[in-house]
């Protein structure tokens, strides 16, 4: 049975919202600094002059710059995904192992994402973006070169490529420090949908590996990481004004974990974006085993899911700041839990169990652009890289486990069942917690 060809992309008025808010990002953004503020820094200039002209547009093309960023680390982050079935194949490996190759560099992202997050807080995204993406590079050559050749040695590559998953924490304290807290929602955003990079690897890895062989998709990678490291130095700005720590990272971490958002949103974060992590990587195999479809098919139709959830993701931000996060919460995660019921049934592909995984994307994007909303307005402008790097963290660690699951449960069972009813008991689990502490605890800024 077949996907509907071309992803689905929503077209009602919340799309139109998205779009008319992006438009006054910059009038927003004409805001002088403010010391003790986290409001978005630019330097105040004469209207009508060319330089204000300029300061208008440094928002977006920081924005613009960031997300590229963030689309060609994540796609770098995810090559070893769509190739599961290949090595499992090539290297004779269980489901489990294939299922820990695909994991391994997501829990190594997930973790790395807290002291990366401390030091973007120290030192800034300028320094910080060119860093990841120049040290990404070597990983994704061993593996070109050499570390596709055995288990140890894809284990060994896929543990320095989670370097490039790390790259979140760096865009969101640097998108944050350029946008006033009315429109943190929407900006970051839409710098998260850069996950799309992911999109990227499913539909071209498979592809590129069929036609010039294992080595082509991580030596193209490798240069557009290089030339995407040398333009960033060269554009790159830190906003005007950001605050910069002046306690030791450790320190730092020590205080951001005392901040009760930092929590919440690890819970709430560890859901939704762990969800998206773990079909992201994992819905290729899983398709491949329930629905007997080849590689290339199943791959095709990860990245159908992945656009619509990367679509999805400034509308949830949007929706956030308008509505406020926990109602968008509560109804992101209420679709989850009944898509992951119904899929639990493995009806067919088509029409019910594309409808499933559609709405499970569209959930999964839209809570994940809610929870970092409420980060961006609730945390403290000189902490919000530590929170991203720990939030961050817990949502890669949502999708390294359910991976490591799904694999062990089909290759004692045969089934899926048990794995998505999982699914569906924690995504009820965070409706309940989101409703719980809407009045209360969701919005407290501190412990």
């Amino acid at each position: 049975m077949a996907w509907p060809a071309g992803p689905f992309v929503p077209t009602g008025p919340p799309v139109r919202g998205v779009i008319l808010d992006l438009w006054r990002l910059a009038p927003a953004s004409r805001q002088p600094p403010n010391a003790g503020s986290d409001t978005m820094a630019t330097t105040t200039r004469r209207p009508g002059t060319a330089g204000q002209a300029t300061a208008d547009r440094r928002p977006y093309v920081m924005l613009g710059t960031a997300t590229v960023g963030f689309a060609v680390t994540f796609w770098a982050w995810a090559l070893l995904s769509p190739l599961g079935a290949y090595f499992k194949q090539e290297l004779g490996l269980t489901s489990f192992q294939q299922a820990l190759i695909v994991a391994v560099p997501v829990i190594v992202g997930a973790l790395g994402r807290i002291p990366v997050g401390a030091l973007t807080d120290r030192y800034g995204g300028r320094l910080m973006f060119p860093a990841v993406s120049f040290a990404t590079v070597v990983p994704v050559l061993f593996l070109g070169l050499a570390g596709y050749r055995s288990l140890a040695a894809l284990l060994a590559g896929g543990f320095f490529l989670g370097l490039a998953g790390t790259s979140f924490a760096v865009g969101v304290p640097f998108v944050n420090a350029w946008f006033p807290p009315g429109r943190r929602g929407l900006a970051i955003g839409i710098f998260g949908m850069g996950t799309g990079g992911t999109a990227i690897s499913a539909l071209t890895t498979v592809k590129l590996t069929d036609h010039l062989g294992i080595q082509a998709p991580f030596l193209i990678v490798a240069g557009i990481l290089a030339v995407y490291g040398i333009a960033a130095a060269m554009i790159l700005r830190d906003a005007p004004g950001r605050p910069v720590p002046a306690q030791p990272a450790l320190a730092r971490l020590a205080a951001t974990l005392k901040l009760r958002i930092t929590w919440q949103a690890s819970a709430l974060y560890a859901v939704g974006f762990g969800g998206f992590v773990a079909f992201s990587v994992y819905l290729p195999t899983y398709l491949k085993n329930a629905y007997q479809l080849t590689q290339a098919d199943a791959a095709n139709k990860m990245a159908g899911f992945v656009l619509l959830a990367v679509v999805m993701r400034p509308v949830g931000g949007w929706l956030a700041d308008r509505l406020g996060p926990p109602p968008v919460l509560a109804g992101a995660f209420t679709v989850v839990a009944a898509g992951a019921i119904g899929q639990s049934l493995t009806p067919a592909l088509a029409p019910a169990g594309t409808i499933a995984f559609l709405a499970m994307a569209a959930a999964l994007g839209a809570a994940a652009g809610a929870v970092f909303a409420l980060v961006a307005q609730r945390a403290p402008a000189q902490q919000v890289g530590t929170v991203t790097g720990v939030v961050g963290a817990a949502g890669g660690l949502g999708g390294f486990v359910p991976p490591l699951v799904m694999g062990s449960l089909y290759g004692a069972t045969g089934s899926y069942a048990w794995g998505l009813i999982a699914l569906a008991v924690v995504a009820a689990g965070a409706t309940a917690y989101t409703l719980g502490t809407r009045r209360g605890a969701v919005t407290a800024q501190g412990a």
